[in-house]
């Protein structure tokens, strides 16, 4: 039906502390196969990502340093994960399977990745548990190498997309807009080509309404030949690291207006699942699971 990037080393336990939300890589291909929304085909395991793409939107010093386990403990300090080969491994897994999803989705019209989302990563410095930014690679290796002309990567998850803003500052093939919460982290925000700051406590009344006047005419200015999808599910009012309002229902309208906007102008996407912190799993686990719902009714 369509393509999902997977690899079990995506739970990987790289901190006891964040164990918990970790689960959910382990547990959402679980549920999309037991509601038939996925087959066991679909799924496919990424190998870890050459390293000249990452090179292409990451300071050659800094994936050296983190690649060879060498980063400073005030670096790590700021991503929050403990240095570990697993986590090297991991990181070079999604960013292969955001590359080649991405590649997939131009025959499919959509791909996933069960992990990535990685949007904190900058061009010299990781944070937010975000080392390697896996649709910034994405992004630069298709418009490198003539797979698109005009990237848009659509991020609204309820934390900036700092690091994208970052990376993509002086690239004009790749448009990049984020939607998130004002007065969340990162609270020293880069400039994307769209930054939509909103309020606390958005509910989904207003949060709908603004990303329906926004994305139609976005893609009409931009006019993009693909898109990525940053789909963090941490706009939840349960998400312990979130400040808006929204319900799951209002998530999955969020996700059926990006797709269904993406789908009727003929724009092939790439989601990544980004961020998702409510206490209970069961809550993440639907949330997720509603935009591979939505997908498969738009899609297939």
């Amino acid at each position: 039906m369509f393509p999902i990037a997977y690899h079990p080393i995506f739970k990987y336990p790289v901190h006891e502390g964040h164990r918990f939300p970790m689960d959910k890589y382990e547990l959402l291909p679980l549920q999309l196969l037991r509601e038939g929304i996925a087959d066991p085909s679909d799924f496919f395991s990424p190998d870890p990502i050459d390293i000249p793409p990452v090179y292409a939107v990451h300071d050659r010093a800094y994936a050296d340093r983190f690649i060879a386990g060498l980063l400073s403990y005030r670096e790590m300090r700021r991503i929050g994960f403990e240095q570990t080969p697993g986590l090297v491994e991991r990181e070079l897994r999604i960013a292969r399977g955001t590359v080649d999803g991405a590649l997939k989705a131009l025959e499919t019209g959509i791909a996933f990745n069960i992990a990535g989302g990685t949007h904190h990563a900058s061009r010299a410095a990781g944070e937010g548990f975000c080392m390697i930014n896996d649709q910034a690679v994405a992004a630069q290796y298709l418009v490198d190498h003539g797979k698109a002309k005009q990237v848009l990567i659509v991020d609204l998850d309820v934390h900036q997309g700092n690091g994208t803003a970052d990376i993509f500052t002086s690239e004009p093939r790749v448009f990049t807009f984020s939607m998130h919460a004002k007065n969340n982290y990162p609270f020293r925000k880069m400039k994307s080509d769209l930054d939509l700051e909103l309020p606390d406590r958005t509910d989904d009344s207003a949060y709908l309404a603004i990303l329906r006047d926004t994305l139609p005419k976005l893609i009409e200015q931009v006019k993009p030949d693909f898109m990525f999808y940053q789909a963090g599910v941490d706009v939840l009012a349960t998400d312990k690291l979130g400040r808006l309002s929204c319900t799951i229902d209002g998530c999955r309208q969020r996700d059926e207006i990006v797709l269904q906007t993406a789908h009727l102008r003929g724009v092939p996407v790439q989601c990544s699942m980004g961020g998702g912190y409510s206490p209970q799993l069961k809550t993440i686990i639907e949330a997720h699971a509603n935009t591979y719902r939505v997908a498969r009714r738009i899609f297939c």
